[in-house]
């Protein structure tokens, strides 16, 4: 039989290897499982849930204000095994940078004055104008300022009210094809005021 001392030895072994095995499992994502993971949304509920991947259904977030199939979101579980949708993951390139905006011909950045005409993705289901555009000589009615990329445009008409001239306000209309366009106004346009489109939906 062992005696007292050889017993107290293989106690303080276990507890000794049980705590390495807790320090271990800790460690290792293996074993504890990862705090949060990737998922993309394959159906958008209409009770404020998305579904990923098409088996977990995660409860949004109320910042993840325009989910789309498709987007690339974070998502993490609880302990009692609830899923949260936290939003999506931002674009790979233009996200919250500004990025030059293609103007049409005859239209140029008014001024070393005023921000280069520009446009950004904010990573929220938005995106934003920024500048302020002069217009060719003779401008009257509808006019094409501008073209943004597909990934900037949105899916419906976007329409803001901007100044063309001094003491003259028009439309500015951002189309679903991406032209960004000056209307509903009298007279001649000198510019386009694009920095009233501070955040217009993608989607």
């Amino acid at each position: 039989m062992p005696g007292d001392s050889t017993l107290a030895v293989h106690a303080d072994l276990a507890d000794a290897l049980r705590e390495q095995a807790v320090r271990a499992g800790a460690d290792s994502p293996q074993v504890r499982g990862a705090d949060w993971r990737l998922g993309i949304v394959t159906t958008v509920g209409t009770d404020g849930t998305v579904t990923c991947d098409s088996a977990i259904v995660a409860r949004r977030m109320d910042t993840y204000l325009t989910p789309a199939v498709g987007d690339q979101i974070i998502i993490t579980q609880s302990g009692s095994g609830n899923w949260l949708a936290l939003g999506r993951t931002a674009p790979a390139t233009t996200a919250g940078t500004w990025q030059p905006l293609s103007l049409n011909t005859g239209w140029s950045t008014f001024s070393t004055t005023y921000y280069t005409c520009a446009y950004r993705i904010n990573g929220d289901g938005t995106a934003s104008l920024s500048g302020l555009a002069r217009a060719p000589a003779s401008t009257t009615g509808t006019a094409t300022v501008g073209t943004l990329p597909a990934a900037a445009s949105p899916a419906k008409r976007a329409r803001h009210v901007t100044e063309v001239a001094s003491g003259v306000f028009g439309v500015l209309d951002i189309n679903t094809d991406g032209t960004i366009q000056i209307t509903d106004y009298s007279g001649t346009a000198g510019w386009a005021a694009l920095d009233v489109a501070t955040r217009y939906r993608l989607t």
